[in-house]
């Protein structure tokens, strides 16, 4: 069983947390665990595909929305929400925000090479060592570290 880090709100009050989605794309290659990241399109830094809520969209779906936009990934979406991480999202033209994850793991089916957010991003498979070392988030390395997709309940 996964133990959730304690998340990090800085300063922010409860009522000024924002929430996003991500999903935690894994694929079994010759009998190990690899997770597809992606990099930010201003900093370059490895990240799992996140977003805002959208609409009437469960959070799962959510996720394998921005799975979509982001990394051009089609797959298999578990609602089993495998923890939370912060960070603060740093913005131009307005305050920071502090922005907790819910993290869904997302089994990739197809990778494509069109999709929304093609040349804006670079994407690549990582072990998992290499994955958590990668993103910044510790507990996002935590959720990487830990997961097992043969927990997932379906």
């Amino acid at each position: 069983m996964t133990v959730q880090l304690p998340l990090n709100l800085g300063r922010a009050p409860k009522g000024e947390v924002r929430s996003q989605f991500s999903a935690l794309i894994y694929r079994i290659h010759q009998g190990k665990v690899q997770f597809l990241l992606i990099t930010t399109r201003r900093t370059k830094r490895w990240i799992a595909p996140k977003g805002w809520p959208m609409g009437n969209m469960r959070p799962a779906d959510a996720a394998a929305q921005e799975a979509w936009e982001e990394a051009g990934v089609k797959g298999k979406t578990s609602d089993q929400c495998l923890g939370v991480y912060t960070y603060v999202k740093r913005q131009d033209r307005a305050p920071n925000l502090m922005v907790a994850v819910m993290v869904y793991p997302m089994k990739a089916k197809t990778l494509h090479d069109k999709f929304p957010e093609a040349g804006q991003r670079r994407r690549k498979w990582f072990n998992r060592k290499k994955a958590a070392k990668l993103v910044h988030e510790p507990e996002l390395a935590k959720i990487i570290l830990t997961f097992d997709p043969r927990n997932l309940r379906h």
